[in-house]
Formats: C-alpha cells, sequence, structure tokens
C-alpha cells in the first residue's frame, strides 16, 4: 500500500516538513495526550517522515515505552535516523510499508500526520491496521482541512494561496479536507466512534510574517507550483515565489487581516 509521497523528498522539502513540524508540535503533542498516549506505550508512527511526531510520542511514552517509526522512503529514514539518534534512545525508524512491516506482538497505539490525506484508500489502511494494534489500543491521526483557512478583513494574496493548496493537491491525487473525512473513515474501518479535535493558527496584524504565513515560505514553487503549472492553474510568473511571503506579509499588515491558517484535526478511536 505504500504510494510515492506527493511532494517528493528534496532537500527543500524535507527541511519544509522539519520548519513545519516545529509550528505543529504544540497541536499535535496535545490531540497525542488526549488520544491517551502514556508512559510505557509500544508505538508505531505511520509515515514518520523525518521523525518529528515519532520524538513528540517518544517524550510522552517514556523509557519505559518505545515508538517505531515506519515509512517507505529509505533516503528519509537515513535522515530521521542521523537526526534523531541521539535524542531519544527509545525511538527505532524502519524503511517499510507500514502494512508489511512484521510485528512479533500488537502495538498500543498507532499514530500518524499528514499521511491519509495522500493515500487513495485511506479506509482500507486503516482497516489494515488494525491487525498491527491490540484489542483496545488506540489510533490517532493529525490530518487538516484547507477550507478552515481565511482572512479578516479579506487578504487577497493570502486567501489566493490558500485556493492554490487546495488545487494543487487535489490535482496531484491528495485529500486537501482529509480532516473532516477522517471521521467517517475511521467509522467504516471498523474502530469505536472516534474522538475529534480542532485547533488552528492565527495570526493578527501585529505579526504578519508569523506562524500561518510560514507555512507558505517553502510551499510555493517546489511543493506545489510544479503541479499548478503542469494544470495550468498557474505559471511561476503568477505565483512569483521568491517575492510571495514578503508581498504576502505587506498585504496583511496594510489590511490589518486576522489571518486564520488550515484547520489541524486530530481524531483517535480505540480497536473493538
Amino acid at each position: 500500500m505504500a504510494e510515492e509521497y506527493l511532494l517528493g523528498h528534496s532537500p527543500r522539502e524535507t527541511q519544509r516538513l522539519v520548519e513545519q513540524a516545529e509550528l505543529l508540535a504544540p497541536i499535535t503533542r496535545r490531540i497525542l495526550l488526549e488520544a491517551g498516549i502514556k508512559p510505557g506505550m509500544r508505538v508505531l508512527d505511520v509515515g514518520t517522515g523525518m521523525g518529528d511526531v515519532a520524538l513528540l510520542a517518544a517524550e510522552l511514552v517514556g523509557t519505559e515505552g518505545s515508538v517505531l517509526g515506519v515509512d517507505a522512503s529509505p533516503l528519509v529514514i537515513r535522515a530521521a535516523t542521523q537526526r534523531l539518534a541521539s535524542a531519544r534512545k527509545n525511538i527505532r525508524f524502519i524503511a517499510s510499508d507500514a502494512l508489511d512491516l512484521p510485528t512479533d506482538q500488537p502495538f498500543d497505539a498507532i499514530v500518524g500526520r499528514y499521511v491519509l490525506m495522500f493515500l487513495r484508500e485511506p479506509v482500507a489502511m486503516l482497516s489494515a491496521l488494525c491487525a498491527k494494534l491490540r484489542t483496545g489500543g488506540c489510533i490517532a491521526f493529525h490530518e487538516l482541512d484547507w477550507s478552515g483557512a481565511r482572512s479578516t478583513p479579506v487578504a487577497p494574496t493570502y486567501d489566493q494561496c490558500c485556493r492554490w493548496a487546495i488545487d494543487a493537491l487535489r490535482l496531484g491525487g491528495a485529500d486537501p479536507h482529509m480532516g473532516s473525512h477522517l471521521y467517517g473513515a475511521i467509522v467504516r474501518a471498523g474502530y469505536e466512534p472516534p474522538h475529534m479535535h480542532l485547533e488552528a493558527i492565527i495570526g493578527g496584524a501585529d505579526d504578519p510574517s508569523g506562524a500561518v504565513t510560514a507555512l507558505f515560505r517553502t510551499m510555493f514553487p517546489e511543493a506545489f507550483g510544479a503541479t499548478l503549472e503542469r494544470h495550468g492553474v498557474a505559471t511561476a510568473a503568477t505565483i512569483a515565489s521568491e517575492t510571495l511571503p514578503e508581498r504576502m506579509s505587506a498585504e496583511i499588515a496594510s489590511l490589518g487581516s486576522v489571518i486564520v491558517g488550515r484547520s489541524e484535526i486530530g481524531l483517535w478511536a480505540r480497536r473493538i
């Protein structure tokens, strides 16, 4: 069930993921805590990428617990291992399709962030992961929904970038609204009725270059721009990525806008 990651694994994209993880860490940590990740647990982090969610989980399970991070890309797994080898002794990384991973015993919890949105059949993945989870164990995912992003008063450049992000993900085969689709996916996969959590990063005119606009800084042109241009949605000249962050920030400041980021949605459920 391994699928190619839409945004690729270039050094620029890898750095974007690290920067993004710093912004999202407090939200993901709250989701994991509410899901019941606690000391002593054995946790599987699916689509671990650079290992940031695995690191959060490792902090919560402590020295008595353990975290296994899996990703289909050997390149990413090597980078995660080198980056976090000295950070936590209770983390291990493996390059593998999560569904092909041999397990000698079921996990207490399975977690992931921004994974299901890139899958053609997320319900099938959730259903298959159930076999790797002990009865009563917890599955917890942090996914996004771009429909929550907005600005007031309207900041045209920011809102346009949000629309471009939705188009790029959709055209690339990803689901830009996976966070809101997650409830139905979990139920169809056979878990108990799930619990949900929603947050959003928000910034005011006094911080126009803050967290919300930072999410866009490396998305264009590499992450999304190529897809938009290939499908005729926008050209490199239209996006003008080299000046995009500055133009966006200046516009937000001049309008006195409050900008809200995409909805960060957490969901957790128990295996029946």
